[in-house]
């Protein structure tokens, strides 16, 4: 398989868009407006989803985050493991109330040594972001213990349903509020869709199962994939 698209090149981000970034950023992932409360009550599927029910065998295994931004996925998690994470932007999480939970933090997956040292790798709407996604999925592959999983959770970026829930909800709010289109915002921060991100999993993964938030792929708020043994040889190759 062919990753010639990759890494992808991120949109430029409008001026007027930049000097709001980081606040709507930070408003929309607390839910501390109408649409973003609703949309956090919606996103709840995607943090459980990668919690999973209850404390496993796994319940005392190290935990990495990626793109671990406000911390919100510790609110869902009941395991009692070291959690570790990445996240670049530590204005996001240097004020949360779970900062004390964390072991290490990371500015990128590349930071980490190549070693199986965590039996979860999670990612809660942080893969359609990613620009070099198959460096981060293969690097992923080769941080698991024997039996670890990488569980990922993403909107379903490119289908038509997850487009008109954010038009209704969170992109009318962003045009009362600041007069100006949120897809240019999403165009930006959104690099990969939702079938590109499982394609990229399922190469570099022998078992993916998904599940979906609607009827189906084309018909889906969300969707979630629990991936489990990497396939050495090709995260290897590819790194």
């Amino acid at each position: 398989m062919s990753f010639d698209r990759f890494p992808k090149r991120r949109p430029p981000l409008p001026a007027e868009f930049a000097r709001i970034y980081l606040a709507h950023y930070k408003t929309n992932r607390e839910g501390k407006s109408p649409a973003s409360w609703l949309s956090k009550k919606m996103e709840g599927w995607l943090h459980k989803q990668v919690a999973g029910e209850g404390c496993g065998l796994d319940c005392g295994a190290a935990t990495l985050e990626i793109g671990a931004g406000t911390l919100n996925q510790l609110e869902y998690e009941r395991r009692e493991g070291p959690y570790d994470i990445v996240e670049p932007f530590r204005d996001l999480y240097e004020c949360s109330p779970h900062l004390p939970r964390i072991r290490n933090i990371y500015d990128t997956i590349h930071q980490i040594p190549l070693s199986p040292v965590y039996g979860r790798i999670t990612a809660i709407a942080t893969f359609e972001h990613v620009c070099d996604l198959p460096q981060v999925v293969a690097r992923s592959g080769l941080l698991l213990t024997t039996g670890g999983t990488l569980r990922v959770s993403i909107p379903s970026e490119g289908a038509p349903l997850w487009r008109l829930g954010w038009m209704l909800t969170t992109g009318l709010e962003f045009w009362l509020r600041h007069g100006t289109n949120y897809g240019v915002l999403l165009r930006h921060e959104h690099v990969n869709t939702a079938a590109e991100v499982e394609q990229v999993l399922r190469y570099f993964f022998a078992n993916v199962s998904a599940r979906v938030l609607g009827l189906n792929r084309r018909l889906s708020f969300y969707q979630s994939f629990i991936c489990s043994h990497p396939i050495v040889t090709r995260c290897e190759a590819y790194l």
